[in-house]
């Protein structure tokens, strides 16, 4: 609709003016000019020749292609339908008052949000946050199938000792195509299928028959290590630690809803109070 209203707005400036040139066009529809100056800053310093040529070209061919447009346009439509300053000036007036908004938030929004808050939001908003996908605790490691001391990787990726985990974290840096070593994160289960190549038809029953188990798989170059450590089906209430960011955005966007709100309020009293605003 913007795109709509932009176009024939720009045919009421440019088709009616039938300008005369005063310079050297560089390009002509019907009677509108394109003019030497109207490309000024249109091509980024450091461009190579080449392509501010090909910028240039483009930025043209578009001028042509939609000067063509308007002018149709300008000749099928009714004047009526020409007439779109109230549409113009809306569309103006909204972008100015996004824009102080946007400035108030960036200026007054306080983004800090603390743990009871998120928690609070949770338990009181519980039959929101049910998952609509499967999401595992996982440890993964993916290496080569020439990396050294494959023979130890499972008891290095199924334990829990700290000097264990660390020794893994060590032996990822050096040789792993890929990993993660972060079994308190939830992750979709979905996302864990495209990064390794377990083959299911049934998640649920895979993870279910799976949990708190290693599964090593392969293919032709490399060797998948996977330890499960933990799994919630879909459905299911999603856990509080899986929901915390979404939670965190829910609470800054009720928070700059109403501090935008206070805001009109409070500027609206003020100019009824001044007799700056009145109703005849």
């Amino acid at each position: 609709m913007l795109a709509v209203v932009s176009l024939l707005a720009a045919s009421c400036n440019l088709i009616d003016k039938k300008k005369e040139p005063t310079e050297k066009a560089v390009a002509r529809v019907f009677d509108v000019y394109l003019y030497p100056n109207d490309l000024k800053n249109l091509v980024p310093k450091e461009t190579k020749p080449a392509d501010s040529v090909a910028i240039v070209k483009d930025f043209i061919q578009h001028w042509m292609e939609e000067q063509v447009l308007l002018h149709q346009a300008a000749n099928n439509l009714e004047q009526k339908q020409m007439d779109l300053t109230k549409q113009i000036e809306d569309y103006k007036n909204s972008l100015i008052i996004y824009a102080y908004e946007k400035e108030l938030v960036k200026e007054k929004l306080d983004t800090t949000v603390v743990e009871p808050d998120i928690e609070k939001y949770y338990n009181d908003n519980k039959k929101d946050f049910q998952l609509k996908n499967d999401i595992v605790k996982i440890i993964y490691v993916k290496v080569g199938k020439k990396a050294p001391g494959l023979d130890k990787l499972k008891a290095l990726v199924i334990s829990d000792n700290p000097k264990d985990r660390d020794k893994l974290s060590k032996y990822c840096y050096q040789y792993a195509q890929n990993f993660f070593l972060n079994d308190n994160a939830w992750l979709m289960f979905d996302d864990v299928l495209k990064e390794i190549p377990i083959q299911t038809y049934n998640q649920d029953l895979f993870l279910q028959n799976n949990n708190n188990h290693f599964v090593q798989l392969e293919d032709t170059a490399s060797v998948y290590c996977v330890a499960i450590k933990g799994y919630m089906i879909k459905n299911s209430m999603s856990p509080l630690s899986f929901e915390k960011e979404n939670i965190k955005k829910i609470l800054l966007n009720k928070r700059k809803m109403d501090l935008i709100e206070e805001m009109k309020k409070n500027l609206y009293n003020q100019a009824q109070n001044h007799s700056d605003a009145q109703v005849y």
